[in-house]
């Protein structure tokens, strides 16, 4: 799967594409979560949405949230660090500006 932005965003990075399936999955999760409540969509286009990006692998990265208070299973609490992580580094090497406090 591959994610294409905007050619002036490409053109910007000198670059033509980039494969980002761990942070698109997460994305489009995020966004259709997002669409239930009505709030505006995330988009990797703006600066300020990345790093809102960001916020939210944080967050999801965090203990609590990644065990599910310690009531997920050891295999799956993998699983989920894996696919945030992934996700994590796709977001750094698109934009190495955005912050990360759990993800280091």
């Amino acid at each position: 799967m591959r994610l294409y932005l905007s050619q002036s965003f490409y053109k910007g990075l000198g670059m033509k594409e980039i494969k980002m399936s761990a942070l698109k999955k997460y994305l489009d999760r995020k966004n259709a979560y997002a669409a239930i409540f009505g709030a505006k969509a995330l988009t990797l286009d703006s600066a300020v949405d990345r790093q809102k990006i960001a916020d939210s692998i944080d967050s999801d990265l965090s203990p609590e949230n990644l065990t599910c208070d310690g009531e997920l299973p050891r295999s799956l609490v993998q699983a989920r660090y894996k696919e945030l992580t992934n996700s994590a580094r796709e977001l750094q090497k698109l934009d190495p500006s955005v912050k990360f406090y759990e993800f280091a």
